[in-house]
């Protein structure tokens, strides 16, 4: 029996989009939400483009943007798509041969405009070429960069300047047959974004990749996306995210996938849900809480740990967690598992006995 049939009041419905692929990464239908990101390093930079793409991988990106600004970056591609454990996505901009070198070197998804790459004939080059390759495309629309015609029509960027932005190029690809694509119609501003995506949501049922651009640094723009997001995904909209911060792309992984586990959308890694201390604590929470989740980041396997100083919530939180700890008297702390009070743990490092708890509570699952 599914959580939503027990409480209602968690179900998510998801709207209902038709599924492309990028790469081995299904994108929509009713395939898990993707998380990405997108590298900050010189593209033709090959060994370093390389390492930041393994360090999204180890937090949990199923897929990662290149920018692809030069031939050169291009080139990198061939060894970075060979190489890369996920799918890449070459970001291109105004010049078409990028677009086609980018397919050909083996990027598993163009993020361009149509309409802003050239005429008609190099258009329909590109669209070519990413059948041939069995390349998707995303159209990626931003309030900071939409057309000058649709600027002088709305005045400034609003979300149905977005949409229409979004559906003119759209219209491009169907005219030449080409159905394997995603859009965003993103905005710094939340209010903005969500308005365009929610309108656009229900006019085509192509997949959606959300997200607040320029959000911000990795604390403001953590809140500011987790409210636009979450707005979002609570709504059922959206099938890949990626969070825009000015920060470590392996950062912006974590943060969206935070996002997708307090919705129940995703589960990876790691959940701990923590009292924010006070005079009642037997231990030092804080303290316990960042040493647990440091030493257990690397985990990815599904798990929930409560870490409670004292009996107040602790019982009633670790009912509802796989382990759980409860700040007891006298350096005696109450250790639960699946919600039942299992055995006590006397004068210890608590964030110690925790970590490896937890660690041997994986190894158990594996072998059965």
């Amino acid at each position: 029996m599914s959580l939503s049939a027990v409480r209602p009041w968690r179900e998510i419905r998801r709207r209902k989009s038709r599924k492309i692929f990028v790469g081995s990464v299904p994108v929509g239908g009713d395939s898990p939400i993707s998380v990405q990101t997108m590298t900050n390093t010189d593209t033709s930079d090959i060994r370093a483009t390389l390492k930041q793409i393994n360090e999204c991988t180890d937090a949990g990106a199923d897929i990662v943007r290149v920018s692809c600004p030069d031939k050169s970056s291009t080139s990198a591609l061939k060894t970075i798509c060979l190489e890369s454990p996920v799918p890449i996505v070459a970001d291109i901009h105004f010049h078409y041969k990028r677009a086609l070198e980018a397919a050909d070197n083996g990027a598993k998804c163009l993020r361009i405009n149509p309409g802003n790459i050239g005429n008609t004939n190099k258009v329909k080059e590109v669209i070519n070429a990413a059948k041939q390759n069995k390349t998707s495309i995303r159209i990626g629309v931003n309030a900071g960069s939409l057309e000058k015609n649709i600027l002088e029509k709305y005045g400034e960027p609003t979300p149905e300047a977005l949409v229409e932005s979004a559906l003119d190029h759209i219209r491009i690809l169907k005219e030449h047959d080409f159905h394997e694509y995603k859009i965003s119609v993103k905005a710094s501003d939340v209010f903005l974004a969500v308005a365009a995506y929610t309108q656009l949501a229900d006019i085509d049922d192509c997949p959606l990749h959300i997200g607040i651009t320029e959000a911000g640094s990795l604390r403001s723009g953590t809140v500011k996306s987790s409210i636009g997001l979450g707005n979002l995904l609570w709504s059922g909209i959206g099938d890949t995210i990626r969070v825009s911060l000015s920060a470590n792309p392996s950062e912006e992984v974590k943060v969206g996938y935070e996002m997708l586990k307090s919705l129940g959308l995703r589960r990876r890694g790691v959940t701990v849900i923590s009292c924010p201390s006070c005079a009642r604590q037997q231990f030092d929470v804080i303290k316990t809480v960042q040493e647990v989740e440091e030493r257990l980041e690397h985990i990815s396997e599904s798990i929930t740990v409560s870490i409670i100083g004292c009996i107040v919530n602790g019982p009633g939180e670790a009912k509802e967690t796989d382990i759980g700890l409860t700040g007891g008297g006298k350096g005696n702390h109450q250790i639960y598992v699946n919600g039942i009070t299992d055995h006590i743990i006397r004068n210890q490092n608590v964030a110690d006995y925790i970590v490896n708890f937890v660690q041997n509570k994986i190894e158990q699952r594996k072998l059965t």
